[in-house]
């Protein structure tokens, strides 16, 4: 009896294979990227982007604090949006690396590789407030945030249906300065979507 269970899960699990290669060599293969071809889409966006002029509304200091600018800024290409967001992802990725190297080479000393082992927390940790501070801003009903945080610099990307009036800037603008403690300059651009 023993014998018979064991040849029926053998052949259980025989048939299996063959159903998992007939299944593996039947199915096309995905289209590998080309990476080099990915790399000049993205100068060419970037060119739109230098082509396309960016103009400024507003400036001005936030009285309420003294201490907060703000910056209305008006463009209206989705193509830049996608390729501010892939700027700045691909910047984290390079910091990243490098900072990852640093860590990796036992012949630097114990404190340059806590550094660096810092900076990488330092970099999630901003990449987690500004993914935050998306949903939030999102939130408030426009279609797409972009969040860049440098240092004291905030740059928030708005995506909305229509022209942000100055009340929704001062929201935005208080939203980021709650979030962010030590912020000391909250610059909000806004794209108005197409339909």
């Amino acid at each position: 009896m023993l014998l018979k269970k064991q040849t029926v899960w053998l052949l259980t699990m025989l048939s299996l294979v063959v159903v998992l290669s007939v299944y593996y060599l039947t199915t096309p293969e995905p289209n590998p990227t080309n990476m080099a071809a990915t790399g000049e889409k993205e100068d060419k966006q970037q060119e739109t982007v230098k082509e396309n002029p960016v103009t400024t509304e507003e400036k001005g200091t936030d009285k309420a604090d003294g201490t907060a600018s703000k910056t209305i800024t008006t463009t209206a290409d989705d193509e830049a949006f996608e390729a501010m967001r892939l700027e700045i992802e691909d910047e984290r990725s390079r910091l990243r690396e490098e900072l990852t190297d640093v860590m990796a080479n036992t012949d630097l000393p114990a404190e340059e590789r806590n550094k660096a082992h810092e900076s990488i927390k330092q970099l999630s940790d901003v990449s987690v407030k500004e993914g935050m501070l998306e949903s939030l801003i999102v939130s408030m009903d426009y279609n797409a945030a972009l969040v860049k945080i440098d240092g004291d610099d905030v740059n928030v990307t708005v995506k909305s249906d229509k022209k942000l009036s100055n009340a929704a800037v001062v929201d935005i603008i208080n939203l980021v300065s709650k979030e962010l403690d030590d912020t000391l300059n909250v610059a909000v651009d806004f794209n108005v979507s197409e339909k």
